[in-house]
């Protein structure tokens, strides 16, 4: 009788094949540890970059669009106050006696610098939140200071001009009000054929009077700006203004304050038919500023302009 060997035993339990077998299962959890080489992870990081290149443009592009419509939203807003004022007013926006009603409007409130002042002392709405287009909301701390002696009393306003991508700031009676929009100024004074402006029979030392401006009697209004992306509070265009350079655009007393590349090529603009549209950047020179004002003038296509005419960052901008 063969004794009994437990170690051999032990070992006839395991056949080749089920050794085969436990090695193989290991190295296949050894693989399924193993994850991404570099090289996968390599072409993962490349793929991802491909695509944030071909997306982002685009991304940036629908951003800006976006806020272009919101920029149009705001002013058809102010059309919706200014309808209402001028209803409320049998037709007629403030006279402009001491070139402070671009201010008085935008802001609301006139500008007595008294800190009890209403909010809503002008056209009893709240606009503070419409004043800014979405691509200029800030204010540029260390940009060209203003101080200006405006309203009868008189009172002093201080703030920093905007620009294309910066909002205009008063600081100056307080409390301080930022916007990037500007009034059309000729419709506060006699350049919409009212009668002459008077000086005041009480008061002849006084500021001159400008009579009110009946806006139900004027005509074409569809081509009348009001109130358009600005890098001052208002402005006064006329034909005969050159376009600015790049540097300086949306600052100055004239078209320079209006004409900017905001919105690519194009400006946003309400008009006095109360409608809100985009107009073309070198399209500024074809509105009806004024009922003196020649829409064919010499910075227009019918007025004979050049491409090479315009300045080099308006060039690739349409023509008008």
């Amino acid at each position: 009788m063969t004794a009994h060997n437990p170690r051999s035993c032990r070992m006839g339990s395991s056949s080749p094949m089920r050794i085969l077998s436990e090695v193989g299962r290991a190295r296949h959890h050894r693989c399924r540890r193993r994850g991404f080489t570099l090289i996968e992870l390599l072409v993962v990081i490349a793929i991802i970059a491909l695509l944030m290149a071909l997306l982002l443009p685009a991304l940036g592009r629908v951003r800006k669009q976006a806020r272009a419509v919101v920029c149009r939203a705001h002013l058809r807003q102010w059309g919706t106050v200014l309808a209402l004022y001028a209803e409320a007013n049998e037709g007629r926006l403030p006279s402009d006696p001491g070139g402070d009603c671009g201010l008085r409007l935008l802001r609301g409130a006139f500008l007595s610098g008294d800190p009890n002042e209403r909010d809503d002392a002008v056209h009893h709405l709240y606009t503070k939140d419409i004043i800014c287009c979405p691509m200029a909301a800030k204010p540029d701390e260390q940009g060209r200071r203003f101080v200006a002696i405006l309203g009868s009393p008189p009172v002093i306003v201080e703030g920093t001009r905007g620009s294309t991508f910066r909002a205009w700031q008063m600081t100056v009676p307080p409390p301080a009000f930022r916007g990037s929009y500007g009034y059309n100024e000729w419709l506060f004074n006699t350049r919409f054929g009212g009668p002459s402006p008077t000086v005041s029979p009480t008061r002849p030392s006084g500021p001159i009077a400008f009579p009110e401006v009946h806006i139900f009697a004027l005509r074409s209004t569809a081509a009348i700006p009001v109130l358009l992306d600005c890098g001052e509070p208002w402005s006064q265009p006329d034909e005969s203004d050159s376009p600015p350079s790049s540097k300086w655009a949306g600052q100055g007393g004239s078209m320079d304050a209006f004409c900017m590349d905001r919105h690519n090529g194009y400006v946003s603009s309400l008009f006095l038919d109360w409608s809100a549209r985009k107009i073309g950047v070198k399209e500024l020179w074809t509105l009806k500023w004024h009922y003196t004002y020649n829409t064919a003038g010499p910075w227009t296509k019918a007025g004979g302009v050049q491409p090479e005419d315009w300045p080099q960052w308006m060039r690739r901008f349409k023509d008008y």
